[in-house]
């Protein structure tokens, strides 16, 4: 007779606080508790040989350094164009009156007056603040490694669409890719492309290919078959059919990927400070490291407003739709747009050369407030009941709850903790996820960095079950109107717009470098997931259902705990699916705060060149986001299964 999945799970929980009290008592063996390290593998060591080998004696240091100067080359080319760095084409800087004119052009064009206010309100901000030159340096970045990954990603997705060997073998690498933590991906970049910029560039790029493969496969799977063989009949060839009816049909599809790309490399590349990328992203890392609150801000909100600015065009973007002309109009009236931009660019570039305020604001001109807010914001904080409201909650969560719950989760004999989660993983989904789960586990303990691995889990988990709590009953609360509905989707949407970085700013600013700004950080940042995705789950509960609650007598709260959360529940699983996937994200950055987990000891390596150690620590953090990721939406999709949701 099978055993019941949940009958196996309990048992294994049985097993785990077994060996946990023996622990407690102090009868475990120490190898039992935590591996000896005489038996935990070099894979650090093996690693490096092999990366070296790879690097030096296949060649491959000399082939990317071959590629890094076509990269450089490009580089170069575009941050003369955009902040004057003296290199081929000389024709830059551009003015930043210029570039404004012509970027609120563009937005009015995807989005009408409020889009076009928005894009050329960002720029004047920039330009004003004192801001324009680094601002510059990010978008010059930008400008190439977003089309590298746009090119890169769409022509991978092409071949796993039309190749089922190639999708068999890039989804796992894509799955490894979207879980591994960002310091993973600088060292090597730096190792093999130099610091600064190229090694930026790179890093950036990678990073953002993933989302681009999987939404153009995902769209040329959509395609109709009615759409393809009137193709076919009209006798095109394969190359005329990929060109001129695949990749229109999923054109929405691809523009999504393209928006999600450019997101992926705004939040990377300010990220890339840490490998010596000037920027937005090393002027805030710079006030944040001296403490300069104020200028810290200016900083978070210029890269903010970018965020939002180029989530927003590149939205437009998608849904616009191409316009069509009959045949003979004018070519004005076909791209009077697109003349008014070019027009309006080389009157305020002429005009930059008589009136020089128009061509660049210099540092006695900007309208930076950065030490009038240092001092408001220490005005702020010393304020009594600020003062007593945070020094409650650093005393009380970090004494009665952070501290022992960190505790236990250390005390926690190894083999104890590996059942837990493979029982965790056995009662959600099933046995193949939980084999996965003592897999994953089991390497990770094998790593030799478990206790910062649990430390790690400690942190997203205490992170992710206070978002919880704040976030559930505010979705819930919300999703009761239509009105109040759309206003919290559209603060997440501009939540999740924002680069990862800028959270750290309100959590030093409250709690200084300590573990509860730690967990604040990536409390903010793992809130919103779960808040969109409770909404949009109650909000698409069907009607039928909720009408035959009410007719059944229902109260309110008798409707939603016993039809709409059991029937949102799939939906809300994918929330803290997320949840979890920012934290473990947001856990790593937070490292620079200062904390005890991978994501310090993953930072520690960017100061040198131990590439085995960079890969074993980020691939730790992978294959714990990996176990909870598989577990939790195996879960979902039995759940819309069983409750037969599409």
């Amino acid at each position: 007779m099978p055993v019941n999945k949940g009958q196996a799970a309990l048992s294994l929980l049985a097993v785990a606080a077994l060996l946990t009290v023996i622990q407690y008592l102090g009868l475990l063996p120490e190898w039992l508790h935590r591996l000896p390290e005489a038996v935990i593998p070099n894979f650090a060591g093996w690693l490096d040989a092999i990366f070296n080998f790879v690097k030096d004696d296949m060649g491959l240091l000399v082939f990317t350094r071959t590629l890094t100067e076509g990269l450089e080359w490009l580089l170069d080319a575009s941050a003369n164009i955009f902040f004057g760095k003296r290199r081929w084409p000389n024709i830059g800087p551009m003015s930043w009156t210029a570039l404004t004119a012509a970027v609120a052009v563009v937005g009015y064009y995807l989005g009408g007056w409020r889009l076009a206010l928005l894009a050329g309100g960002t720029l004047v901000w920039t330009a004003l603040i004192g801001q324009w030159k680094i601002a510059m340096q990010t978008v010059s970045v930008l400008a190439i490694s977003v089309p590298l990954a746009f090119v890169i990603g769409l022509s991978l997705g092409i071949a796993a669409w039309k190749y089922a060997w190639v999708d068999r073998a890039i989804r796992p690498i894509l799955s490894v890719l979207q879980t591994l933590p960002f310091f993973t991906y600088l060292l090597p970049a730096v190792i093999f492309f130099k610091v600064g910029p190229t090694a930026g560039a790179v890093a950036t790029t990678i990073y953002a290919i993933p989302p681009m493969i999987l939404m153009t496969t995902l769209g040329l799977q959509k395609v109709s078959e009615e759409v393809v063989e009137a193709g076919k009949m009209s006798g095109c060839s394969k190359f005329q059919m990929l060109r001129h009816v695949y990749l229109p049909s999923a054109r929405t599809e691809i523009l999504v990927g393209v928006n999600q790309v450019i997101m992926l490399c705004l939040a990377m590349v300010v990220l890339t400070a840490f490998i010596g990328m000037p920027g937005l992203g090393a002027k805030l890392l710079a006030m944040m490291g001296s403490f300069k609150l104020g200028r810290s801000f200016e900083i978070g909100v210029t890269i903010v407003l970018l965020a939002v600015t180029l989530d927003r065009m590149s939205k437009a973007w998608v849904v616009k739709q191409p316009e069509h002309f009959e045949r003979g109009t004018p070519f004005w009236k076909r791209h009077r747009m697109l003349l008014l931009g070019v027009a309006l660019f080389v009157f305020f570039s002429l005009l930059s050369r008589v009136v020089p305020i128009a061509a660049e604001i210099g540092r006695g001109q900007d309208l930076s407030q950065g030490r009038e807010l240092d001092d408001l914001i220490k005005a702020f904080l010393n304020i009594e009941w600020v003062k007593a409201t945070t020094g409650f909650l650093r005393a009380f969560l970090n004494v009665q709850v952070l501290i022992p719950f960190r505790n236990f989760m250390l005390s926690i004999p190894t083999p104890a903790f590996i059942l837990l989660i493979a029982a965790f993983a056995l009662a959600l989904a099933g046995r193949k996820q939980a084999i996965y789960a003592v897999i994953f586990f089991g390497f990770v303990a094998l790593s030799g960095w478990w206790d910062r691995a649990i430390i790690t889990l400690y942190s997203v988990i205490a992170a992710v079950a206070l978002a919880a709590l704040i976030g559930l009953p505010t979705a819930i609360l919300a999703a009761r109107s239509e009105k109040w509905s759309v206003r919290m989707l559209l603060v997440c949407d501009t939540a999740q717009t924002f680069p990862s970085f800028v959270y750290l700013i309100p959590a030093i600013m409250l709690f200084g470098i300590t573990d509860i700004a730690v967990i604040f950080s990536i409390l903010v940042f793992a809130t919103v997931p779960l808040i969109r995705y409770t909404i949009e789950g109650l909000r698409t509960v069907p009607p039928e259902m909720t009408e035959a609650a009410d007719m059944s007598g229902a109260t309110r709260m008798q409707k939603l705990w016993n039809v709409q959360i059991p029937l949102a529940l799939p939906t809300m699983a994918i929330g803290f699916n997320q949840a979890i996937m920012f934290a473990f994200f947001m856990v790593i950055i937070a490292a620079f705060i200062g904390t005890q987990d991978l994501g310090q000891e993953l930072q520690r390596t960017l100061a040198g060149t131990d590439l085995g150690k960079n890969f074993v620590l980020g691939i730790c953090v992978a294959l714990m986001a990996l176990t909870f990721d598989l577990t939790i939406m195996k879960w979902a999709a039995d759940k819309k299964r069983a409750l037969g949701l599409p």
